[in-house]
């Protein structure tokens, strides 16, 4: 079970995605909604599984009292597409030069940021934000969403997921 703030109330993510989902995985595009509105400068999130597929995205519809972000291209899969790149050639990095385990990536650019997150199970946590985010705001917020919902991502979880991604695009 996912763990809430206290006095937190999970809610059903609105739209086609949340029609027939199981409570953890209704769990988990709360926790994505929150990061989305809670987190000044956050523009679009993407949740990856370690193969590469999409299993989370934010709706850029909800971020910022309804304005439309500018995300990659416009599209959270597009989002995805980098982060599992830049996941997989920071992992072999870090081999290469016998540095373990990657932990978080950030990329800074003139026109925004990128950050990405591994997740317990392999699965990652990519954040595009604007250029002037607090980056310690942003990456302690990602840290929360990986420690809540990191440990409920059973295969089982993130075959629902991708399958819900599946019937929505």
């Amino acid at each position: 079970m996912t763990a809430f703030p206290r006095g937190a109330t999970p809610v059903s993510p609105v739209g086609p995605v949340a029609y027939g989902l199981s409570h953890e995985a209704r769990n988990l595009h709360w926790l994505l909604t929150n990061l989305v509105e809670e987190v000044p400068g956050v523009r679009s999130v993407a949740v990856v599984s370690s193969d590469g597929l999409l299993l989370l995205s934010s709706d850029p519809r909800l971020a910022h009292r309804g304005e439309r972000p500018e995300s990659p291209r416009g599209s959270t899969a597009d989002l995805a597409t980098i982060v599992a790149g830049l996941g997989s050639l920071t992992t072999g990095a870090a081999c290469l030069m016998d540095g373990g385990l990657v932990k978080q990536t950030m990329v800074a650019m003139d026109e925004g940021s990128l950050f990405v997150m591994t997740v317990s199970d392999g699965s990652l946590l990519g954040v595009h934000a604007e250029p002037d985010c607090d980056m310690g705001v942003v990456a302690y917020h990602m840290a929360l969403f990986v420690g809540r919902a990191g440990h409920v991502l059973t295969p089982e979880l993130r075959r629902e997921l991708r399958q819900s991604v599946e019937a929505v695009g």
